[in-house]
């Protein structure tokens, strides 16, 4: 690692094998807490490039816990975190309401590093039993057409650097990868990342996989459509900027109206008014917004308006309530 953290701190670049092999080389228990501290530091003051996210990305693909799920068509909803807004957990509500509206989703997710509650704590606070178990990911496919994915379990790699991230509080580099490196490898991705930077990175790295994608930023800093700006959404063939009347739902949100709480407690009681139909009407209509997007990845001659209203749909019929409570009941 000496040689590394020089070669870094000489403001130069890693390779995409010399990237692959840091991680190997973590996962095998060959650098100490420090040392992985600081090379995480590194990424906190600089820009990581294509080549090493690409690295980082390929050695966690190979030493993950591999999930077939017999080829099924099935989309990722998932935000790399560290925006610092500490919203409620959109993306996981948007992952259930797309569930409840006919698609299947392998939902990748971990617990909150630099926010106060990750897809995982809610989920587990609700009652979701995490598993690496193959037939049972696909019996909660089969009768919710929802199954999540607890990146813990599936990334044994990571153990040693999960401590260090909970130390060090803030993201970093790990917080770009989690989107990337799905072990059920779904052939469709709807993916917020905290950066119109990391957007650019993200749109090259699926412009090499055979997936469609929607990467979403909103221009204020969300790692997801927020309503409270416009939205950059970037496709393999478009991408456009979008108001939020885009979505037909006319509303323009301030932060405050999807602020997540300050407990696991207070995000998971949102997720479950959202889910009941019982939210607020702005915490409704951004979880609308973004799984219509997630929608509208599957069905790219639907109208935006038609795959909010699908989602829509997915909630006031209990649908979307009804794919949680059959996830939890397969255990």
């Amino acid at each position: 690692m000496k040689e590394i953290l020089n070669h870094l701190f000489a403001h130069k670049k890693l390779t995409k094998s010399e990237a692959k092999d840091v991680i190997i080389n973590i996962s095998e228990g060959k650098y100490n807490d420090s040392q992985i501290a600081v090379f995480m530091g590194v990424y906190m003051m600089r820009s990581v490039s294509v080549e090493e996210l690409s690295g980082f990305k390929q050695a966690l693909l190979e030493l993950c816990v591999k999930v077939d799920l017999g080829g099924i068509e099935s989309i990722d909803m998932c935000g790399t975190g560290g925006d610092g807004k500490n919203t409620f957990n959109i993306s996981t509500a948007s992952s259930f309401v797309v569930a409840g509206a006919g698609y299947n989703v392998t939902k990748h997710g971990n617990y909150g590093v630099s926010s106060i509650s990750g897809s995982s704590n809610v989920l587990e606070h609700i009652g979701y039993t995490f598993t690496t178990e193959v037939d049972k990911l696909k019996r909660q496919l089969e009768a919710s057409n929802l199954c999540f994915i607890h990146a813990p379990l599936f990334h044994p790699a990571m153990k040693t650097v999960a401590p260090i991230r909970r130390a060090i509080g803030v993201k970093t580099f790990f917080n770009m990868l989690g989107p990337l490196v799905n072990p059920a490898r779904p052939t469709h991705q709807s993916v917020g990342v905290f950066s119109l930077e990391l957007a650019r990175l993200y749109q090259y790295l699926f412009e090499q996989e055979d997936c469609e994608y929607t990467i979403l930023h909103s221009l204020d800093g969300y790692d997801e459509i927020s309503l409270t700006d416009k939205s950059i959404a970037i496709e393999r063939s478009k991408e456009a900027i979008l108001p939020p009347s885009y979505f037909g739902l006319d509303t323009h949100l301030p932060a405050t109206d999807i602020y997540g709480g300050d407990t696991i407690e207070e995000a998971a009681n949102i997720l479950l008014s959202v889910l009941r139909n019982t939210a607020t009407d702005s915490q409704q209509k951004v979880v609308l917004a973004n799984a219509g997007m997630a929608i509208k990845t599957f069905e790219k001659n639907m109208s935006i308006e038609d795959c909010c209203s699908a989602a829509r749909e997915s909630i006031v019929s209990g649908k979307a309530y009804k794919v949680l409570t059959q996830s939890i009941d397969i255990n």
